[in-house]
């Protein structure tokens, strides 16, 4: 019995992971403005979301940007249960 859970530990642990990405996601020719606008979306198993919206529009409205440089997404996840994505937009 005791080898079953050690063996069931072992596998739970090499499947639950999680990571941190950021990537740029889109870049314009404006110049780099000086406010930043952050826009957050959590969900569970992938699928249903929790809260938020991580739109390049909804982080614009929350920095006040009307001319956008560049747009960055960070995304973390515990696979396969939480997923956090978060869109900053940079830019006048």
């Amino acid at each position: 019995m005791k080898k079953i859970l050690s063996l069931l530990a072992v596998a739970a642990a090499f499947t639950v992971t999680s990571c941190t990405t950021v990537a740029p996601l889109t870049a314009t020719s404006n110049q780099v403005g000086s406010k930043c606008g952050v826009a957050t979306e959590t969900r569970i198993l992938g699928f249903y979301p929790l809260a938020g919206d991580h739109g390049i529009n909804k982080a614009a409205k929350e920095g006040g940007i009307k001319k956008i440089s560049h747009v960055d997404v960070e995304t973390f996840g515990v696979f396969p249960f939480y997923t956090k994505t978060t869109t900053q937009v940079y830019g006048e």
